[in-house]
């Protein structure tokens, strides 16, 4: 899996709720994130500016918004770009390939303690009977 940026899902998902979430690959996320952000313009608008269709109307409209109206959007983008971030900064700590894939790290070097999945070759436990990652026995 390629290491994605935090950054730059945050700063996609600013531009329009949903793009960082495209950028990571969660394409229910952003389905589901570009529905509610135009889901709540929808309910936030007044009717002639949607009804009128033109773009100066909307823009008139967007100017005339109330401050809960435009409060219930930016909440909506916050919430977004801080999903977009957590899932990409998530996204940091799962192993690359080349980790997964038997390759020597030095990480390995201090586990001693820990063997590797024959399924997923991720590292678990001694402990566990199964893998915690793919549910395989072990």
């Amino acid at each position: 899996m390629r290491r994605r940026r935090p950054w730059l899902a945050a700063v996609l998902a600013f531009v329009y709720p949903g793009l960082g979430h495209v950028y990571l690959r969660e394409w229910l996320r952003a389905l589901l994130w570009f529905l509610l952000w135009v889901s709540t313009a929808l309910w936030v608008f007044e009717d002639t500016a949607i009804e009128d269709g033109g773009i100066d109307a909307v823009v008139q409209a967007w100017g005339n918004l109330p401050l809960w109206a435009a409060g219930a959007l930016f909440a909506v983008t916050v919430f977004c770009i801080v999903d977009a971030y957590w899932l990409a900064s998530r996204g940091q700590n799962v192993p690359t390939a080349r980790e997964t894939a038997g390759g020597a790290t030095d990480a390995d070097a201090d586990a001693e303690s820990t063997d590797r999945c024959p399924n997923c070759r991720r590292r678990i436990e001694d402990d566990y009977d199964f893998c915690p990652w793919c549910a395989a026995e072990r």
